[in-house]
């Protein structure tokens, strides 16, 4: 590794699994990757640290493997928040440019976004991301970065992301007890666009469809800012719990029985064949049809994907670039056609891209998010921000801290 060349390490808390990715980011280059991983998770329910113990755990092995595979130690990780607890918001703020030549400086782009920033939230909620859409000088409209343009009056409006504060916590809580720093915190669906969608998508407008193991998140982008963010509590668990009771078998072996025959594509099963389902507690397997295993994954992601369709309601017709499936939920087989027909509109499978290195494997959607934490990593190390000294002691002031860097952490991204 050059002497300019740094590591950033993504880290996914997923409800099913902890995916791990470490990068070498050199000057003006893409993302190498030097190793990643994936670890069944524990402790994580819908996203949310249920059991700090057995997430420690988590951590611990998938960030090792992560670590043998590249060769080094890890010591500070970017790391991703989701969950139903995230709701959003748009804003809006308005300032007097302070400057007596009347040119807008950087000072006052950020008191403007401080002022669209400044919502009411309940007392167990913090703020998490302060996201320009457009900003506005004396009347003019459409502006994305106004600093340096003269004018009197400005304005902005933007994209206010919330979460509850003990998730937080308990994130970063959880990072520190497995032996790690946490550099800084970042909305998952949004770090998963980072890895999968490309500039000319958010600008013709772009939905993205995560689907994770306990929930779907969505982000939706146009005129290249993000116009929307949302949360369905449901994911690939609800999927894998449907085939268990359909085939009276148990989790693991639903799971297994998802993944190698199953598919969202019912009218694609021909109707003489049959899944071998085994036996639990000693009772012997069965043959059942793989229609009965297609009609009970394909109910349920159509149940996903007509909820997510209710969100977006007709506004899903103005998304030029349609929709763009990710996460690991949506590697079941048909899952992207089945998405087309429910949204009417063009569906393509998201996969990371834009690294290089050891990549054999790391095309899976299932590591989009930790991909882009990644790269986001990199772009925001870049400017020297997100510093959090290892072992900083996260009550009060810790806490508020990575607050404030979480709000501005898409500022000069999205």
């Amino acid at each position: 590794m050059s002497a300019e060349s740094r590591c950033v390490v993504g880290l996914d808390l997923g409800t099913t699994k902890i995916g791990t990715v470490i990068a070498e980011i050199a000057p003006n280059k893409m993302p190498r990757i030097l190793g990643f991983a994936s670890f069944p998770s524990q402790g994580l329910r819908r996203g949310v640290i249920t059991d700090v113990e057995k997430t420690v755990q988590s951590v611990e092995k998938a960030v090792r493997q992560a670590e043998l595979m590249a060769g080094m130690e890890v010591r500070e990780v970017f790391v991703g928040i989701a969950g139903e607890h995230v709701s959003s918001q748009d804003s809006s703020g308005v300032v007097a440019v302070a400057g007596a030549d009347g040119r807008i400086t950087e000072e006052d782009r950020q008191r403007v976004l401080e002022s669209a920033g400044a919502v009411k939230t309940p007392i167990d909620r913090e703020v998490l991301h302060v996201l320009p859409q457009e900003f506005i000088v004396d009347g003019r409209r459409d502006i994305a970065d106004p600093v340096g343009m003269l004018g009197v009056r400005l304005e902005v409006q933007v994209h206010v992301v919330s979460g509850a504060v003990t998730a937080a916590q308990n994130i970063c809580r959880s990072i520190l007890r497995a032996g790690l720093a946490v550099r800084d915190i970042a909305l998952e669906p949004l770090a998963s666009s980072a890895a999968v969608l490309d500039s000319d998508e958010r600008q013709m407008g772009v939905c993205l469809v995560d689907i994770g193991g306990g929930t779907t998140d969505m982000a939706v982008f146009s005129r290249g800012s993000l116009r929307y963010t949302g949360v369905i509590g449901l994911g690939g668990q609800n999927v894998t719990s449907d085939v268990a009771i359909g085939l009276r078998t148990g989790w693991p072996i639903a799971e297994v029985l998802k993944c190698t025959h199953g598919t969202a594509s019912l009218h694609s099963v021909g109707e003489d064949e049959t899944v071998e389902v085994p036996g639990v507690s000693g009772r012997p397997a069965t043959q059942v049809s793989r229609r009965l295993l297609a009609d009970i994954i394909e109910a349920r992601m159509e149940e996903i994907f007509m909820l997510a369709r209710e969100r977006l309601g007709s506004n899903r017709l103005d998304l030029g670039a349609g929709i763009v499936l990710t996460g690991g939920g949506a590697l079941v087989d048909g899952a992207a056609e089945l998405a087309e027909r429910v949204f009417e509109i063009p569906v393509r499978l998201g996969r990371p891209s834009g690294v290089v290195g050891m990549v054999d494997g790391m095309d899976n959607p299932g590591y989009a998010t930790a991909v882009g934490l990644a790269r986001l990593a990199g772009e925001r190390s870049d400017r020297g921000e997100g510093q959090w000294p290892r072992g900083e002691n996260l009550d009060g002031a810790g806490f508020e801290a990575v607050f404030g860097r979480m709000k501005e952490w898409f500022q000069t991204w999205v």
